[in-house]
């Protein structure tokens, strides 16, 4: 069973926002993507719950609509492009824009945040998107794959599987992976077979 959605993009602005997924082609980061990350919004709402539903909804929605192997301002261009478009397209009065944008500008931060740094809607927000991690083997792999076809063309192939390794490493050595405890609970055990094989992968 899927959750009623908070509320619903003007076609226009939907169009818009598939569009920007959409450029450059993504490998990973595209609107696929996105509606995985959708589905576990979902199984949030259907347990927990999110204490503000429509800001976490829209901030699933932009929070990788601008991305560029490499670039380090994906994510304050993501939240500044859905500041445009929820200014353009008349949205709810009671969404918080600032919200949606504050959310998206912590993903630049996943992997170094520790539970008590964040709210409980970030927390739930941010693991949403790393839960990936926690998939079955084969949709951990290609999200892998995906990753690096992202940054072929981009980075060396040598330093990105350095970087890579390293960034993956660090996850796995961090007492928690994820911010809630409700994925901690659901995900965390598979993240942690996940990542430790492909740390031993990529030696």
């Amino acid at each position: 069973m899927t959750a009623p959605v908070p509320l619903t993009l003007p076609d226009p602005q939907r169009i818009a926002l598939e569009a920007a997924y959409a450029t450059p082609p993504r490998a990973y980061h595209n609107f696929q993507h996105v509606q995985e990350v959708l589905r576990h919004y979902d199984v949030v709402a259907e347990g927990p719950g999110w204490l503000q539903p429509a800001e976490a909804y829209l901030a699933v929605l932009y929070h990788d609509a601008i991305y560029e192997a490499g670039k380090r301002d994906n994510e304050a261009r993501s939240a500044q492009l859905a500041r445009e478009h929820l200014a353009h397209w008349a949205s709810p009065q009671d969404v918080d824009a600032e919200r949606v944008a504050a959310l998206i500008e912590l993903t630049a931060r996943h992997g170094s945040l520790a539970p008590g740094d964040v709210d409980r809607d970030a927390a739930l927000f941010l693991d949403c998107d790393m839960a990936i991690l926690g998939a079955e083997p084969a949709l951990f792999d290609a999200y892998d794959r995906g990753i690096a076809a992202e940054y072929r063309g981009h980075v060396p192939a040598w330093l990105f599987k350095l970087n890579r390794r390293r960034f993956l490493k660090g996850l796995l050595a961090r007492e928690r992976i994820y911010l809630s405890d409700f994925f901690h609970a659901r995900c965390d055990a598979q993240a942690r077979r996940n990542l430790r094989r492909a740390v031993t992968e990529k030696r």
